[in-house]
């Protein structure tokens, strides 16, 4: 068979693939690769030259300094500072959103998302604000923050990684800023305004990620709530923790007033979902007395476990069980679906209590039969004592980066180098933050985009294309091209969409006689702007706890697509002309 006729074919069970996700789309990019290498059209080392690309390293690179920012609170201290100093409802949730774009145009947009969806939910519940009325809105935030610089989203990388193969010059760091930072402003303007009166009044459905555990945390020397009242604690609207008690000596006070004063040695007993309590731990002062007396040393590990029939627990007190000498782990806290009101040291372990406990990693795997792990929270503990050393290294390899005074690869990579030395992140953590689908995919899609082009693939279906879109000029080209990413987007992943469209924009954009980049320009941008469908992971993420339907987003995100595609069509002619 004919090479091109074959490449052709392979192209549209891809597409086809990619659009249904029938397979996994790295389970088809790998069996596009392995296609490509049973019928000889690439060598070996052709098909597997994009595992070592510069464009492979700096994504995976990113998703691991992505993580060294989330372990050290960086990202959540940003969203409760901004709690904290906001006056009203309104003005919070608008300050979070602009905050959530600015944040998202340096790290991963879903990585951005997971971080502020308890922030922004426990806004939206104290302020009276339905959370389906705050949550689509962060997710789309997000992804409009995207656009903004070249490490905003990995399709921006994916992009500029692909482009010296078609004799295109790489996007430079802050080149999408032209057309992001318009986009990010009228997408926020539309949030702000808009969407809130074509969004539904529905509650947030959190149960399950945000459980709401109950503990003792001690007012420590120099701790932010020595002195000052609950009311001016914050303790609630800012922090998301409810006091249920407060022990100051031998008394005990039962749901204290807001006028209640602190003092350093008063333990209280507090309520409220993990990352709150595990925040509230690093930023405010206040520790778990437990912990501090338990020694472990090597691999720390949090998980929770529940509490199972036959357990030597049952109808004693953790003290009276002397869980920490029995297990060599300590209890930060305890979760019950009929909490009584009480100290976390008084209450009786029952049937299906669920314990949030820390110990050594050999620790914990032997807890026993009787106590089941849920799940390994270690991961999302945050340490804001090594809050500087991270952004110092993230803003380092940006600026260094983005000024060209080192390539952007190495300035990620020799950042993650220092990162491991430095103990911010484990190997384990490091291996396990890159997006190894996304790593695959990106691989083998430059190797096809190097066999598109070698076969005369590229050639054949630009030449056809022209000839059918000659007629639109320069304006209708670039419209269509928009609209067809955009359309590709909601089916298959982003990275997909714009790595089949880009040959055939620089093709189409070369045989018309017109400078391909405001080409590549828009189909970066539409790839990127997935509003329609819910689809997109940020968007995922707000799905089920926001209570959407499919309807909300098409509604919703219909107008923010159309804005996008304006503004672009408006922007992008004049600063990368035709």
């Amino acid at each position: 068979m004919d090479p091109v006729t074959l490449i052709l074919i392979l192209f549209v069970v891809a597409l086809v693939l990619f659009a249904t996700e029938w397979l996994p789309v790295d389970v088809t990019a790998l069996g596009l690769l392995s296609a490509l290498l049973l019928f000889g059209l690439l060598t070996p080392k052709e098909a597997f030259a994009g595992f070592g690309s510069d464009t492979v390293l700096t994504l995976a690179s990113l998703f691991i300094l992505t993580r060294v920012l989330l372990r050290a609170g960086v990202i959540e201290w940003i969203g409760a500072a901004l709690a904290r100093r906001s006056r009203s409802a309104t003005g919070t949730l608008r300050a979070l959103l602009g905050t959530v774009a600015g944040v998202s145009a340096f790290t991963s947009n879903t990585a951005t998302t997971a971080v502020f969806l308890p922030v922004v939910a426990g806004m939206a519940r104290r302020a009276g604000i339905p959370a389906s009325r705050a949550l689509m809105p962060l997710a789309f935030a997000s992804i409009l923050g995207g656009t903004i610089t070249l490490i905003g989203t990995s399709t921006n990388l994916v992009v500029s990684g692909a482009l010296p193969a078609t004799g295109q010059k790489p996007l430079g760091f802050f080149e999408l800023a032209w057309v992001g930072v318009p986009v990010a402003i009228v997408g926020l303007a539309y949030l702000f305004f808009v969407a809130p009166r074509l969004l539904p009044a529905r509650d947030a459905q959190l149960e399950d990620s945000l459980r709401a555990y109950l503990a003792d945390l001690t007012v420590a020397p120099g701790s932010a709530l020595e002195g000052v009242t609950l009311r001016e604690s914050g303790l609630g609207r800012d922090h998301g923790l409810t006091v249920v008690a407060v022990r100051r000596g031998e008394e005990t006070v039962y749901a204290p007033p807001a006028g209640f004063r602190l003092l350093e040695g008063d333990t209280l007993t507090v309520e409220g979902p993990t990352e709150r309590i595990l925040a509230g731990k690093n930023t405010l002062g206040i520790v778990s007395k437990s912990e501090q007396k338990l020694q472990t040393g090597g691999d720390v590990r949090l998980v929770e476990v529940v509490v199972m029939p036959g357990s030597p627990l049952l109808g004693r007190t953790l003290r009276e069980a002397r869980f920490r000498e029995r297990y060599g782990a300590s209890v930060l806290a305890l979760h019950r679906r009929a909490r009584q009101v009480e100290r976390l040291g008084r209450l009786r372990v029952q049937v299906g209590d669920v314990l949030l406990v820390q110990g050594g990693a050999e620790r914990i795997d032997a807890l026993g039969d009787h106590l089941v792990v849920l799940g390994d929270l270690t991961e999302r503990q945050s340490d804001l004592r090594r809050a500087p050393l991270a952004v110092l290294l993230f803003a380092g390899a940006v600026l260094l980066g983005g000024l060209g005074v080192v390539p952007l690869g190495v300035a990620v990579v020799v950042a993650v180098a220092l990162s491991l030395a430095l103990r911010l992140i484990t190997p384990e953590e490091a291996y396990g933050a890159v997006e190894w689908p996304v790593i695959v995919l990106v691989a083998c899609m430059l190797a096809f985009g190097t066999a598109f082009e070698a076969t005369g693939a590229a050639k054949v279906l630009t030449g056809t294309l022209s000839g059918v879109l000659e007629p639109l000029g320069p304006y209708g080209l670039l419209a269509a091209l928009f609209l067809v990413t955009v359309a590709l987007t909601q089916p298959m992943s982003n990275q997909a969409a714009a790595l089949v469209m880009l040959p055939l924009a620089i093709g189409t954009a070369k045989a018309l006689g017109y400078d391909p980049r405001p080409f590549i320009i828009g189909i970066t941008v539409a790839a990127s702007n997935s509003f329609v469908t819910p689809l997109e992971p940020s968007c995922m993420l707000v799905y089920g706890p926001g209570r959407y339907t499919f309807l909300d987003f098409v509604r919703v995100g219909a107008g923010l697509t159309a804005l996008t595609f304006v503004v672009s069509l408006l922007i992008i002619p004049r600063i990368w002309p035709f």
